[in-house]
């Protein structure tokens, strides 16, 4: 075949996948309420694509459009689930859509003056009473020959502003912070070099959990890769690391164990754990514990697995068709749902791990989206 006729051809898949991605979409009716006490998944995909799949019958229920373009695409729900807030338009938007007729009703630039260009680095959350939005946003000044990076800051914005929000408070903040959750105290936990607790009042950063800065006898400092910001049923605040456990004072790498681990802050008491899980066998991206059994976490990436915490050891794994970003648990605890990367969100048993099934959404990929799990108001 001749190039130009591959490019045609090509470009012919490429039209049919789009029309066929249309034709889905419009087969849905975006102003089909939610039902109250049904449990449901939302994901996002390329090129503005918000889903929601039904946890019950594991179809999709409706897709949303986001205003923008894509990127990250995380997600982020209100406490009462009517409105989910996503950070798009390549990390330097904020948008709110109401799920139960897909309106935006919420939009919030992270740039906020003349010259500036700035990016939320999967840093948004909504606060616990869901009248306010955080954001990190990373500013650097454009210059007519170079660019100037500035102090970062925490943006805090009302809900009510609507479809134009400003910063209502302003504060400094300290660099390399990613993923956050708010504590039903209201404290705002931030994943940084150290896990902060913040005072949205004051602007008063903590450490709430050492990570880079952490004590532990014999271990190494921890490295963490971790931006899936999750909002879970048990109310966790979680992140993996991987870090050497060495056998003596003299540290050696070639006797070390590598384990497995993560960094946890109970939302509902402010509590916080550091606990390894399991050895290091390979690399996760995310993971979940149970909401029914804390001792039970999954990890996925290249594979599925399944841990017992307290023994720290790996229960059972099953091989995946392709990679995996984002693992999301139901509240019954019963079912695995996979997603980032392609267009598809692969269904797990909890227990077993066996497959129970696949679900091909409307659109392109994923990248790395942030699922989440919720029960309908």
């Amino acid at each position: 075949m001749s190039r130009k006729a591959f490019a045609a051809a090509l470009g012919s898949l490429s039209l049919a996948g789009a029309l066929q991605a249309i034709a889905a979409d419009a087969d849905f009716d975006k102003s089909k309420a939610l039902e109250s006490g049904h449990e449901y998944l939302i994901s996002t995909n390329y090129p503005n694509n918000l889903h929601v799949v039904d946890m019950q019958t594991d179809k999709l229920f409706k897709t949303c459009t986001i205003p923008g373009a894509y990127g990250p695409g995380m997600t982020q729900l209100s406490p009462d689930r009517k409105v989910v807030y996503i950070l798009s338009n390549h990390y330097a938007d904020i948008y709110g859509i109401k799920l139960d007729d897909c309106q935006p009703v919420f939009h919030a630039t992270i740039a906020q003056k003349p010259g500036e260009n700035a990016r939320a680095m999967f840093s948004m959350t909504v606060s616990h009473d869901g009248k306010e939005i955080y954001a990190i946003a990373n500013p650097t000044k454009i210059l007519a020959e170079h660019y100037e990076v500035q102090q970062p800051r925490l943006q805090i914005y009302s809900v009510a502003d609507g479809m134009n929000a400003k910063p209502v408070r302003t504060f400094p903040a300290p660099r390399q912070l990613t993923i956050m959750q708010t504590g039903d105290d209201g404290t705002l936990y931030v994943a940084g070099p150290d896990i902060y607790k913040v005072d949205v009042k004051t602007g008063k950063f903590d450490v709430a959990i050492p990570s880079r800065n952490w004590k532990r006898p014999n271990y190494s400092p921890p490295d963490v890769l971790y931006v899936w910001n999750q909002q879970t049923y048990s109310r966790d605040f979680s992140l993996f690391y991987t870090a050497a456990k060495f056998k003596d004072d003299k540290q050696d790498p070639a006797t070390a164990d590598f384990r497995y681990g993560f960094f946890n802050v109970d939302l509902a008491t402010g509590k916080t754990e550091t606990l390894d899980f399991g050895p290091v066998t390979e690399v996760y991206f995310s993971g979940m514990r149970s909401p029914t059994d804390r001792n039970v976490i999954y990890g996925v990436l290249n594979r599925l697995t399944k841990y017992d915490i307290k023994e720290q050891k790996l229960v059972k794994a099953a091989n995946l068709d392709h990679s995996y970003y984002c693992l999301t648990v139901n509240k019954a605890g019963t079912k695995l749902y996979l997603s980032g990367t392609f267009n598809d969100v692969a269904i797990f048993d909890a227990n077993s791990l066996q497959r129970l099934g696949d679900l091909k959404l409307p659109g392109g990929d994923m990248a790395i989206t942030t699922s989440q799990a919720f029960v309908a108001n």
